[in-house]
């Protein structure tokens, strides 16, 4: 009897004691500054002109609840939390229940947030699971509950969740799936909507139909227990026939969600900006976007491929004079897939490394006339092992050729000589100059771009050859503002000089002879099917692998890489190879469009002559040439007819 009065007194005690500490919580959120969840996390990006883009926490549209589906609030109360209008932000029976059944089934599944729980989660914090972040949810729960109406709280979770696809917030979402606003929902469509958030990804609609049907009943079950339904309205809207649209509206362009995600994902790196945004009244970050660039680019992505195409693409569009990114694009379809492959991934680059070699031979005394026989090679290399190479079809001229015919042919047997000849670590140097911090191997392969880089590095890479030297930062934003107009960052755009500029400009004059028809001889330049489609003068290198296709050319204003192929390194068949060099000329031409066609190439500098000579063998012009061609030097290395080959230099 003694025991059961003092297990009561414990018990009353311990609820005192959890009654007033929660009353002094509740006094302490009260009185606390009151948190702005209007601005929490509220970020406005600008493009370079300082016109908006985009504007939310995330991709979304705010709506009041007289604007959204009473279905939807329904099915979202009684599918989230049950007993949203009676707790104080914390569901006590629900939270004993998971402890209870994580215990029992010995995992940690079952969950118990409230609506309030997971909008400060939304919010303010990330989805890391420690304690601190846990207490600081708890936290920001109370401050919310204790300064914040239900309506509030219910309205700002409805406008801020995540619907899958970078939709967040339910107008946002509602217009995305079913091409209407959130008010027009009928049950169906609601109960379909309130679906999604528990996991996005696996709930999708688009994706994954029947298994969103599946959780589409359970929601309508919810409604019907609680009385909102009955058991024949749940039967009809989980037989009506949905369209599912799946799209955006006309205005704006599903490809800026690779663009926004890179911009986040830089504003997270940076350590001016704090982690929560609401202690800054939000956010104005100014970036380097273009729309005009952009809607080119995704134009031209979509009208290139077959629609049940399996390969995937990544472009980027850079200012090489301030390393801006201009135009993103991170895959086909961000809807499928939200993997930003310009940003992330690595691929074999192929050919498109050669350009940091002819550059280092440049540097090393070669001109655009310096000759290797083109011919079958193999190369003795160490521990008595013998390295074969092939040019693309087994072509070879099986004489003399210059520097820039090998650029034309994109030829393997010349790369490999000058490689050899000046040693592995010249190429190695210069693509180091230029940014490329990729693991790059000394071994004989690697003009053939047999490692792997990502394709905003090689962007960058290229871009201090279409400014003539500098080394420059690939970036999206320029500066960055906090609600109260103070300047949290402000980009440095100063360059550095890394390349000799007059070198520079012989290379990228080598440049256009892949697709100059000068350079018709025992073979064809790379991309001669262009020679007629150019309006403009630019710089072009392709690069080909066996999974990978690359194209990236450039003028002083603007430099465009493109990547195709399989995200599972399957193997190109040979109509693949045609998308990046489509997507290339196509974007360059359109974006370019307003110049002259001379207006975004280069001046010749004052210690660089032009000299006539046979394209192919880079020989001066006798009364026998057939071809001839003004090709560019240092002066005091014009070529002579008597320059000799390296390959009789070496023998």
């Amino acid at each position: 009897m003694n025991g059961r009065r003092f297990f009561k007194k414990v018990f009353f005690f311990s609820i005192t004691i959890m009654f007033f500490s929660c009353c002094g919580c509740f006094l302490y959120a009260k009185f606390s500054p009151k948190l702005l969840i209007n601005s929490a996390n509220h970020i406005t990006l600008y493009d370079q002109n300082n016109e908006v883009f985009f504007q939310g926490s995330e991709s979304m549209e705010w709506v009041g609840l007289n604007d959204i589906s009473d279905y939807l609030i329904q099915a979202t109360i009684y599918t989230e939390d049950k007993y949203f209008y009676k707790h104080f932000g914390f569901d006590f029976l629900r939270i004993g229940k998971a402890m209870y059944t994580n215990i029992k089934n010995h995992n940690m599944e079952q969950g118990a947030s409230t609506i309030t729980q997971q909008y400060a989660k939304n919010l303010f914090l990330d989805f890391d699971k420690t304690w601190k972040r846990k207490w600081n949810e708890m936290w920001y729960t109370m401050r919310i509950e204790a300064n914040y109406s239900k309506k509030e709280i219910l309205e700002g979770y409805l406008n801020t969740i995540n619907y899958g696809h970078g939709k967040y917030g339910i107008e946002t979402a509602s217009k995305f799936y079913f091409g209407k606003s959130a008010k027009e929902l009928d049950l169906a469509e609601a109960a379909l909507l309130t679906a999604i958030p528990k996991a996005p990804s696996n709930y999708s609609p688009i994706l994954h139909y029947d298994v969103a049907k599946k959780r589409q009943l359970i929601v309508l079950s919810n409604l019907v227990h609680n009385h909102i339904i009955t058991e024949e309205e749940k039967n009809e809207a989980y037989q009506e026939e949905l369209t599912i649209v799946g799209k955006d509206d006309d205005i704006s362009l599903s490809s800026i969600n690779y663009y926004q995600d890179a911009v986040m994902e830089e504003l997270k790196q940076m350590e001016q900006i704090p982690n929560n945004y609401s202690e800054v009244n939000g956010l104005k970050v100014y970036t380097s976007f273009d729309f005009n660039a952009q809607k080119i680019l995704e134009e031209n992505v979509e009208k290139s491929f077959g629609e049940n195409d399996s390969l995937e693409v990544a472009s980027v569009l850079l200012d090489p004079n301030t390393g801006g990114v201009l135009a993103l694009i991170g895959g086909r379809n961000y809807n499928d897939s939200s993997y930003n492959r310009a940003t992330h991934s690595f691929r074999q680059v192929g050919s498109t490394m050669k350009p940091y070699l002819y550059y280092a031979a440049l540097e090393n005394g070669f001109t655009s006339s310096s000759s290797f026989i083109s011919e079958k090679t193999s190369f003795p290399l160490e521990n008595e092992q013998v390295y074969t190479p092939n040019n693309y079809n087994n072509k070879y001229g099986n004489k003399a050729i210059s520097m820039a015919t090998a650029i034309a042919y994109s030829e393997n047997i010349y790369a490999i000589k000058t490689h050899m000849f000046l040693g592995f670590d010249a190429l190695i140097n210069v693509a180091r100059r230029v940014g490329i911090q990729e693991k790059l191997e000394s071994v004989p392969s690697l003009p053939l771009g047999t490692n792997e880089i990502n394709i905003l590095h090689m962007a960058a890479g290229y871009a201090s050859f279409a400014n003539l030297g500098y080394k420059i930062e690939p970036h999206f934003i320029t500066k960055v503002v906090d609600g109260n107009g103070n300047v949290l960052f402000q980009r440095n755009e100063s360059k550095e000089l890394v390349l000799n500029s007059s070198l520079v400009f012989i290379l990228n004059n080598m440049l256009t002879a892949t697709y100059d028809p000068l350079y018709i001889d025992y073979n064809y330049p790379t991309a001669i099917s262009l020679s007629s489609k150019l309006k403009h003068i630019y710089a072009l290198k392709s690069g080909t692998t066996q999974s990978d296709n690359w194209d990236i050319g450039f003028n002083k204003n603007v430099v465009c890489a493109v990547w195709v192929g399989h995200d599972n390194n399957e193997e190109l068949s040979k109509r693949d190879y045609k998308y990046a060099q489509n997507i290339w000329y196509q974007t360059m031409e359109e974006y370019e469009k307003d110049l002259d066609s001379d207006e975004g190439w280069y001046e010749q500098p004052k210690n660089v002559v032009a000299m006539l000579v046979e394209p192919i063998s880079g020989k001066p012009v006798s009364d026998n040439s057939k071809n001839t061609k003004l090709m560019y030097y240092l002066k005091g290395t014009e070529p002579k007819e008597t320059d000799p080959t390296f390959d009789e230099i070496n023998d």
